[in-house]
């Protein structure tokens, strides 16, 4: 009489399918990739549009030191709130170690001009001899031609 054994444990795959892994973190590569440069611009600014709008790449670096004006008059060092009184001790702060003394003003383009004005004489009180104001170039609209 034969005696009968099952063999099915040599059978198991134990290989781990890595495929939909794989798919899953090529996924977040792309979000994350298309979510990095929103985050440049901590405080959202509705910035005036002009026509002659010159690119400036040092804003948008990782160390640049940006105000932000709001509409209604609140001023951001970087991502921080901070009052007009506060604002140049902290610029020095921020510029201390630094060769390039360049700060970048993000102001609302319906932002009091009285308030970005406080807001620049805060700079200059900080020692800053370069400024730069952050604007958005103006699309240009194609031309409307009229039959006669």
């Amino acid at each position: 009489m034969a005696m009968a054994t099952r063999n099915e444990g040599s059978k198991v795959n134990s290989n781990i399918n890595v495929t939909p892994m794989v798919d899953v973190m090529l996924v977040l590569l792309i979000i994350f990739m298309v979510i990095t440069p929103m985050l440049n611009n901590k405080v959202n600014v509705d910035l005036p549009k002009t026509d002659s709008a010159t690119v400036m790449e040092d804003a948008n670096k990782e160390d640049a030191v940006t105000i932000a004006v709001t509409r209604d008059g609140t001023t951001f060092l970087g991502g921080d709130k901070v009052s007009l009184d506060d604002l140049g001790p902290k610029i020095s702060a921020k510029l201390e170690n630094k060769t390039n003394k360049q700060v970048f003003m993000r102001a609302d383009a319906r932002a009091n001009y009285g308030k970005v004005m406080d807001a620049v004489d805060g700079v200059r009180a900080a020692g800053v001899s370069q400024l730069g104001l952050l604007t958005e170039k103006r699309e240009q609209a194609e031309p409307v031609t009229t039959k006669k």
